[in-house]
């Protein structure tokens, strides 16, 4: 969670995903039983439509065009964790520029391992001075690019995975978040090798790869942005452009959810790299030159690919659909592992609507734009399981860390569906134990514990809603 590859291990998380699954499914003849790892899970439940059969209306609009417009204006003018990178000043006082650096590249202060040891003093010195601070100007000139393919964000301009403990691979604290094909963003620094760029997008400022930015002129990458917004939206977790020889800068381009890229002027009997596109949409995509330079190329995505024509309409029924496309997928802290984390989970789901969300769950959680139910540290917890009755569908529960989205209720018990490390319940002897979830799951939230003692619902910090 974040306040804020197929490889073997891939195959490996895909298995046990699967043995996982076929645990849960009753053997013939046999009434569904529970799961013996969730509790009160039944193979049922794996399907989006066993919530939506409960719900009243479940077709009905929460927020129309018009409402969804409003809320996206409202975030980006009260929220503080969201920049409008492409409204930047053409000079940036220096002291500005470094103070965003210095926020984020913050030099380790407790022990750091990597996959080859603890990480030493002169390791840390080198990132430190990879920084390039004494290269900022007086006044910065910020350059504009677009984003070509899914690519990290970093808390330093460092692929090197960092870790808090040995064999604690899952989290690399250096790992932040990651953008993805057409985010616009303004270029604000290098690093000392000029490999990495520090840039601020909407939601995030971090080092990414050069390599990954492709640097155009404010008005190539607003008109970018402008097209997009009145373009192809991907409603699946994830939709591919056609593996294409001829153009391998537009070849097998990753797009995540709710990412929306603008349609080609291209007629449907015009071969485009080697095919007929009448059976598929001809999208425009940011190509990166061979000198860094941003120019604009056509791709395919299949027909088979889940898009959409334009934004979902938001409802409670669509939250679960999209929501559920991502039940199973492994957990990857700050959008490692070609995967999201839990509130990177939740703001693509909501992004498949057009509705903007903060990136980290220490901004979703406080956002005023957000229809916010506080929920004090001394509330009672009869009080606050009331609360979590009373939630609906979409709501958004935070604890520090982690946030989980409201899918509905059994006999008054309110159930999520959240992207998790893990949690802790009490087996059949009444002993605590972990659950190594790792992944998009779906649980119930009363039996879930903070320890020996404490429980989940006692760590609630707030209920966030968009309506």
């Amino acid at each position: 969670m974040r306040f804020n590859r197929l490889s073997p291990c891939a195959m490996r998380c895909m298995f046990a995903t699967l043995l996982t699954l076929a645990a849960l499914l009753p053997a013939p003849g046999a009434t569904h039983a529970a799961s013996p790892a969730i509790p009160g899970l039944t193979a049922p439940m794996l399907s989006p439509e066993f919530w939506i059969a409960r719900l009243d209306a479940p077709d009905a609009v929460v927020l129309d065009a018009d409402a969804i417009d409003a809320q996206n204006t409202a975030m980006r003018r009260d929220d503080a964790s969201i920049h409008a990178p492409l409204a930047l000043p053409d000079r940036i006082d220096r002291r500005a520029v470094a103070d965003w650096i210095e926020a984020l590249s913050k030099r380790p202060t407790a022990p750091r391992f990597t996959l080859d040891g603890p990480v030493d003093a002169a390791t840390l010195d080198a990132w430190m001075q990879a920084l390039a601070l004494d290269a900022l100007p007086a006044q910065v000139t910020p350059r504009f690019g677009l984003v070509v393919r899914r690519a990290d964000l970093r808390a330093f301009p460092t692929a090197t995975r960092v870790f808090s403990r040995p064999g604690d691979t899952d989290i690399d604290r250096f790992q932040e978040d990651a953008l993805f094909p057409g985010a616009p963003v303004a270029v604000l620094h290098a690093s000392r090798d000029r490999d990495w760029l520090f840039v601020a997008s909407e939601r995030y400022r971090a080092w990414i790869e050069a390599q990954s930015v492709a640097i155009g002129t404010r008005d190539a990458v607003a008109g970018y942005a402008a097209r997009a917004a009145a373009g192809v939206v991907v409603t699946g977790a994830t939709a591919r452009t056609v593996f294409t020889p001829e153009a391998p800068a537009v070849s097998d381009v990753q797009l995540e959810m709710g990412v929306r890229v603008p349609r080609a002027d291209w007629a449907a009997t015009r071969v485009l790299h080697g095919q007929v596109p009448a059976f598929g949409h001809v999208v425009e995509l940011p190509v990166r030159d061979d000198d860094g330079a941003l120019s604009f190329a056509p791709a395919l995505l299949p027909a088979a690919a889940d898009v959409a024509e334009n934004v979902l309409p938001h409802t409670r029924a669509a939250l679960i659909r999209q929501a559920f496309k991502f039940l199973g997928e492994r957990y990857g802290w700050g959008h490692a592992y070609n995967a999201r984390d839990c509130s990177g989970f939740v703001s693509e789901i909501y992004r498949s609507f057009g509705i903007l969300l903060p990136r980290n769950t220490s901004a979703q959680a406080t956002s005023p734009a957000l229809d916010r139910i506080e929920v004090p540290a001394d509330m009672p917890h009869a009080q606050r399981l009331q609360l979590l009755r009373e939630a609906d569908v979409g709501d958004m529960v935070f604890i520090p860390g982690h946030v989980m989205m409201i899918i509905g209720h059994i006999d008054g018990a309110p159930w999520v569906i959240h992207d998790t490390a893990g949690m802790s319940v009490r087996d059949a002897t009444g002993a605590v134990v972990r659950l190594p979830l790792n992944g998009v799951v779906i649980t119930p939230v009363a039996p879930m514990l903070s320890g020996e003692d404490g429980t989940t619902i006692d760590r609630i910090t707030s209920i966030q809603r968009v309506r």
